[in-house]
């Protein structure tokens, strides 16, 4: 009976020392208690890192690889659409959300959140049917531009592309003409109709639809190689103002996640895109295609972070002019790109 006891306590030891392990690998960074369960410096926070785009493969590598983890973070990756990222923002709920420029004006119009860093540059391709007369934008005079919301980034975009060629992308000038589609899918439909001219889309539906020998539509315009767009950041990372404002070092401990994801990415595209698809997080038919995909975004590395080789506050800079020449803001954009650019020392947390 004694030798039963010593065998038993002796599994019950085991089983306790492989639970407390095993919770220490989930969660690289959270250190157990004496229960054994993890502990996280900043606790429990919600991200929205479930809307399935590619270009969000930053957020999905920093939950998977552990980089929250190590930073403090239990994160649980949610839906949020834009609405429900803005209220998060500003109430602080939602400490930190990926997006682009179409923020801008909504900050103008007052949603407390700053632009805290750069996440990658351009994924937003236009299409046309091969074999179009289209082939420049001053060829869209006229034209028919299928896009998924007005105010939208991909809107945006065409709006400051057209307006540098000289086309006016007023509507009450008549020069080009936005047609609104829900679903990028119906904007391809709306193409093979005739009822649009070109479609404005997100990758990865730009890349499929012109990709292969038998492909039906060409590339008018690819967000990351265009000369008005190359080289800039197109999505950002914009923090909550409350957040920052109460908890910068929280912040800076989320950057800090960030950039290992994006260096993880930078040296590992392959790795990440069978990572991304194989956990759902993106859903991927085409690995090459993604794979390269992910490589055009050019998730900047640990080496390129520490150079500063790109500069957020100029690309800031540089696309709050460009919407404040079309119209979609109001504020003088020095002025403006002063107030919504905060650069978070990270090393605060450490």
């Amino acid at each position: 009976m004694k030798t039963l006891k010593k065998i038993t306590g002796a599994l019950a030891l085991i089983l306790i020392l492989s639970t407390i392990l095993a919770a220490c690998a989930s969660k690289p960074s959270a250190a157990p208690d004496a229960a054994g369960t993890p502990e996280y410096k900043y606790g429990a926070i919600d991200i929205p890192g479930k809307d399935g785009a590619l270009c969000g493969a930053p957020i999905y590598i920093a939950y998977d690889q552990g980089f929250f983890a190590e930073e403090g973070f239990d994160v649980n990756l949610i839906s949020a659409d834009a609405e429900t990222r803005k209220i998060g923002l500003n109430n602080g709920t939602i400490p930190i959300v990926n997006g682009d420029f179409q923020f801008f004006p909504s900050i103008e119009e007052g949603v407390k959140v700053k632009v805290v860093d750069g996440l990658h540059n351009g994924c937003i391709k236009f299409i046309v049917p091969k074999g179009s007369s289209i082939k420049t934008a001053a060829d869209l005079l006229g034209k028919k531009i299928a896009v998924d919301e007005i105010g939208g980034t991909p809107h945006q975009v065409a709006s400051v592309w057209v307006e540098k060629a000289g086309i006016s992308a007023k509507p009450e000038d008549k020069q080009v003409e936005f047609l609104v589609f829900s679903d990028g899918n119906l904007e391809i439909e709306a193409l093979r109709k005739g009822e649009a001219d070109v479609a404005a889309l997100w990758d990865p539906l730009g890349s499929v639809y012109t990709t292969g020998a038998d492909a039906e539509f060409e590339v008018l315009f690819d967000l990351s190689t265009d000369p008005t767009f190359a080289g800039k950041y197109c999505c950002f990372l914009y923090a909550s103002e409350k957040v920052l404002s109460e908890n910068p070092e929280k912040v800076a401990a989320l950057l800090r996640a960030y950039h290992k994801a994006q260096n993880w990415i930078a040296e590992n595209p392959k790795q990440a895109v069978e990572i991304i698809s194989s956990k759902n997080y993106s859903a991927i038919e085409d690995i090459a295609l993604a794979e390269e995909l992910v490589k055009s975004y050019t998730y900047p590395s640990a080496q390129a972070h520490a150079s500063n080789a790109q500069d957020v506050g100029a690309d800031v800079l540089y696309f709050v002019t460009e919407l404040y020449n079309i119209g979609y803001l109001k504020t003088d954009p020095a002025t403006f790109a002063a107030q919504i650019y905060q650069k978070v020392d990270l090393e605060l947390g450490k």
